[in-house]
């Protein structure tokens, strides 16, 4: 299996179809062999119906239905039941195109990265439509992220990464955070997931690089500005305090 994609999904109903046909399309052409996972993070719309109906004409696409424990523990799932040589995280609504996936793959298959993730910061890389509050409360975050865990990367919360298939699996079976031990949640919420996936690919020596892409803002209700943003914070400090406790690795 070259690639594995894996999908976490909360009640998109509204999407899925079409976003999976987008992917299917793309990676007919692009790769000989691929499997899409989408995990279903307890939705209470149609979205399981819906994926499990498609599946049936795409032996390609497989569902997995979780409890609603949030998108970390989703993916999570996902990347540790996945086959491929290359496993690629990518949010439902693709605010970064499928095709983006070319410029990811090229720094892992002609230069060696063992991570690449998808940057809408830099020279080269595209924002449409973003409000002015959401892209004020991303850079702050990400500022609070570089000087807690210098991890060095501008835009670590962007859900389009790209990894070899073993690290991807062994770091996401180290997550503690956003491990097995994830509870079940009443609400919704953006998470500090990524950065817990960041710091542990650090932690065990894992070169990563960071590529400018075109990404294009799309509405959600899930953000709470001001409860999401203290929530994202004390995943940071937790974080930060699991790695000083050499919880992910010497």
């Amino acid at each position: 299996m070259q690639y594995s994609v894996v999908i976490p999904a909360f009640n998109e109903e509204s999407r899925i179809t079409t976003t999976l046909t987008r992917i299917l399309g793309f990676m007919k052409d692009f790769v000989e062999s691929f499997e899409i996972i989408v995990v279903d993070d307890g939705s209470s719309d149609e979205t399981v119906k819906m994926v499990t109906e498609y599946s049936q004409d795409h032996p390609e696409v497989s569902l997995i239905a979780n409890p609603h424990r949030g998108k970390g523990y989703a993916v999570r799932t996902g990347v540790l039941v996945s086959k491929g040589d290359l496993v690629l995280m990518a949010d439902a609504d693709m605010a970064t195109p499928i095709d983006e996936l070319k410029r990811l793959a090229v720094w892992i298959e002609d230069h060696d990265f063992d991570i690449v993730v998808s940057s809408r910061e830099g020279v080269g890389a595209t924002r449409h439509n973003e409000p002015l509050l959401r892209h004020i409360m991303g850079r702050v975050f990400n500022m609070i992220i570089r000087m807690l865990t210098r991890l060095g990367i501008q835009d670590t919360q962007n859900g389009f990464k790209l990894f070899k298939g073993d690290i991807a699996r062994e770091i996401f079976g180290k997550l503690v955070l956003f491990g097995s031990d994830s509870r079940d949640i009443t609400i919704p919420r953006v998470s500090a997931f990524d950065v817990e996936v960041l710091v542990v690919a650090k932690r065990l020596g894992y070169e990563i690089k960071e590529i400018p892409i075109t990404w294009t803002y799309v509405p959600t209700t899930r953000v709470h500005p001001i409860r999401d943003s203290f929530l994202n914070f004390w995943d940071v400090i937790r974080i930060k305090a699991n790695d000083m406790k050499g919880r992910y690795g010497k």
